[in-house]
């Protein structure tokens, strides 16, 4: 039995489709979903997986003769909108957040880890409350490409099996999180694995190409920035923010080596010894090093603190922006020959522009992700050796034909199934 009739024969129709029906117009009928994860914080992985879903809903909606317009519960409405031309509500608002649900068309939950206690004990409450005033309000819920785990506190178990028993569709972007769902009780048939949705974000169209597509079939216009590209893929300079290069880039011909950190111990030791890490790669191999903050504010903070170490010993590095858009970000990977990462959208963002990446593992999604591309983590926040991440890294700089024959496959069929929950749920609501 396929997901979708398994969800079909315990829910039914209930009242799917209805306000489509009310609001159908120009031959399309129009739906709304609203969306709950960790957004409107400018986290560029969180915003990356809103991005991402938000564009492969267009691209399904428009497959299937249809409109969706989005509602996002985030944490700054009014930077959402702008952002992305979308409807937002304050998702701290129970009123607001109730009042979108009970005009939506459904819920979707996700993705990102929003089920875990790792960073605190309100997280896992948040997410099922919102899921149940979803349910109270007659509305199914969808949960997409979720991170389940860690959860430390047993308490919490039964609570996220009952929530997603009772939901119309549910993906997660790992194995691993499907053995747990699994464990918890959710019967196997219910859960599809699929990949992060980031795997699936272009890293841009032509301005007026991604205007007029998701204008059609989000109900409005995306009028955040993004970037531009011409369709033989040369990048309109016009349309893109500064991504601050020193004048010598045109001359530089170092390969440019990405670098993704955060703060974890608290007493710093795991970014010493990555700092370690980097000054050997330097003494092995001619790089540029470029820190990429994927966190406005705190990962900018983090690379300055292992940047400061470096330039103790003499090894230069230099910081970009934090991007607000996903896309600018993306080109940012784009532009390395390696990727060093601790974030697991920094390594994503990689995969997806098919740049050899090696993960730095502060939590097991890291592991489980690199797993994926039949890779492991090159180092831990407990244990890392900087000699062999400095030799596995000028390994791949100087021949990434291996890495490339090793991991390609793998994400290809990973891009490929990056939008199949998007199909799923556009299929669930008009049927």
């Amino acid at each position: 039995m396929s997901i979708l009739r398994y969800t079909y024969s315990r829910l039914g129709r209930r009242d799917i489709g209805q306000r489509g029906e009310e609001l159908a117009t120009n031959g399309r009928k129009r739906y709304r979903l609203v969306l709950s994860g960790y957004y409107g914080f400018r986290n560029s992985g969180d915003e990356a997986v809103l991005k991402s879903i938000l564009t492969a809903l267009a691209e399904a909606a428009n497959d299937a003769g249809i409109v969706v317009e989005p509602v996002v519960l985030s944490g700054d409405p009014e930077w959402t909108t702008k952002q992305y031309g979308v409807e937002a509500v304050n998702r701290t608002k129970l009123g607001e957040v109730r009042r979108a649900l009970k005009n939506s068309d459904g819920l979707i939950s996700g993705g990102g880890s929003l089920l875990q206690d790792a960073t605190g004990l309100g997280s896992i409450p948040y997410y099922l409350g919102i899921m149940a005033i979803a349910r109270w309000c007659g509305k199914p819920t969808f949960v997409y490409a979720q991170g389940i785990g860690p959860v430390n506190r047993k308490v919490f178990q039964p609570f996220i099996a009952r929530a997603f028993k009772r939901s119309a569709y549910v993906s997660v972007r790992d194995e691993e999180s499907a053995t747990l769902l699994r464990r918890y009780g959710v019967p196997p048939v219910k859960i599809e694995v699929v990949p992060d949705p980031v795997m699936g974000l272009p890293a841009g169209l032509d301005v007026g190409e991604e205007s007029g597509k998701l204008e059609g079939v989000l109900g409005g216009a995306q009028s955040g920035a993004s970037i531009s590209e011409t369709k033989s893929g040369s990048v309109n300079e016009s349309s893109v923010e500064s991504v601050g290069d020193s004048a010598a880039d045109g001359e530089d011909t170092r390969p440019l080596v990405g670098v993704s950190v955060r703060f974890w111990r608290s007493d710093r030791a795991d970014l010493d010894r990555a700092a370690a890490a980097l000054e050997a790669l330097a003494g092995r191999h001619a790089v540029r090093l470029r820190f990429l903050p994927f966190h406005r504010g705190a990962d900018e903070d983090a690379s300055r603190y292992v940047m400061e170490r470096l330039a103790g010993s003499g090894v230069a590095a230099e910081l970009a922006p934090a991007h607000d858009d996903p896309q600018l970000m993306l080109r940012e990977v784009g532009r390395c020959a390696l990727l060093i990462g601790m974030r697991l959208h920094s390594l994503i963002y990689a995969a997806n522009r098919n740049v050899p990446l090696l993960g730095l593992s502060y939590d097991p999604k890291i592991d489980q992700f690199v797993q994926r591309l039949g890779q492991r983590a090159v180092g831990t926040t407990e244990a890392l050796d900087p000699d062999f991440v400095a030799e596995s890294a000028a390994e791949i700089l100087r021949d990434p034909s291996e890495w490339h024959r090793s991991c390609d496959e793998a994400i290809r069929r990973l891009k490929q199934d990056a939008a199949r929950p998007s199909q799923q749920i556009i299929d669930f609501i008009r049927n």
